[in-house]
């Protein structure tokens, strides 16, 4: 398996990320524990978390994946196996959010407590925080990093000017810059990082490790009616029920039917070779899923195929 470089940071990463958002949401301790020791032996080395998830199921009150992971790391004994990426800025109740000096060194000792280890191998600001300024929120990490409680950095949901703005103040005082970003980015979704992210991204060498790339599971090819919804709780696949939508879910049915795939797999694919795209997020609550990300991950289309998706999606 070809790894990839986080950026410039030094970190290689296997070609596709594994999003543990569900871990304490959407599936128990014990499925947790079995996607992590299959997605490891499977040769995936990358998750993604975060502090805040999942609040939004525990009535404001999140960790809970952080916790899981940790319970297994400490089980499994797999800590230098695996490449852990977190989170910290987002509302975690009354005044724990934002990316002040002082929040993030009470929030990245809770992430650490959480995990179970003692370093964070990317930690990314989850959000943008217009109300501290720049140069405080790189000075700490760069803290944090000469503390050896963090190896790289990263952002998420940054646009493409605070991205540029953030390189420049890191090169102005010589702090860590931002290795990653994470956007919202696939097949569907590509207008707004296509046009205002990737260039920053490409210029300055950023590793794209996007989440939603299967569009909320629309571009499993799974939902087509209304009556799919029913079936899931991500109501949000509603919005790409359109002609674009399915103009795209015609696309990835003729590269499947062509490479002997599914249509998950081709999105994943279609992704991974895409500029500046390092490592994709998905996400999974069964082993039996993972095979997708397996097999994306091995998936190489031609020239044909990708120009088919990339009509098939044009905006």
């Amino acid at each position: 398996m070809d790894m990839h470089n986080l950026g410039k940071s030094g970190i290689t990463v296997s070609p596709v990320c594994f999003g543990c958002n569900v871990f304490g949401w959407t599936i128990d301790e014990a499925a947790s524990f079995k996607l992590l020791d299959a997605l490891t032996d499977g040769g995936i080395n990358f998750i993604d978390t975060a502090d805040v998830y999942s609040t939004w199921a525990h009535n404001g009150m999140g960790g809970q994946s952080e916790t899981i992971i940790g319970k297994w790391l400490k089980q499994s004994g797999k800590r230098d196996k695996i490449v852990i990426a977190t989170k910290v800025g987002m509302d975690m109740g009354g005044e724990k959010k934002g990316l002040s000096r002082d929040y993030i060194y009470r929030a990245v000792e809770d992430s650490l407590k959480r995990l179970q280890t003692d370093y964070i191998d990317l930690y990314q600001s989850h959000t943008d925080d217009a109300h501290t300024p720049m140069r405080e929120t790189l000075e700490t990490y760069t803290e944090l990093i000469k503390e050896g409680k963090v190896r790289a950095i990263g952002a998420s949901n940054y646009t493409g000017a605070r991205l540029a703005e953030s390189l420049e103040v890191s090169k102005q005082f010589n702090l860590a810059e931002y290795q990653t970003l994470q956007p919202l980015y696939n097949l569907y979704d590509r207008e707004v990082f296509e046009k205002d992210m990737l260039p920053v991204c490409l210029e300055n060498n950023i590793g794209v490790i996007n989440y939603y790339s299967l569009a909320s599971g629309f571009l499993t090819g799974k939902y087509r009616t209304e009556d799919d919804l029913a079936k899931t709780k991500r109501a949000s696949n509603k919005k790409y029920f359109n002609e674009r939508g399915f103009k795209i879910l015609k696309a990835l049915d003729a590269v499947s039917a062509q490479y002997g795939a599914n249509p998950a797999q081709v999105a994943m694919a279609w992704l991974l070779a895409r500029p500046a795209v390092v490592s994709p997020i998905a996400s999974a609550t069964s082993v039996a899923q993972l095979q997708d990300m397996f097999k994306a991950m091995e998936l190489k289309l031609d020239s044909k195929a990708l120009t088919l998706l990339d009509d098939a999606s044009a905006y």
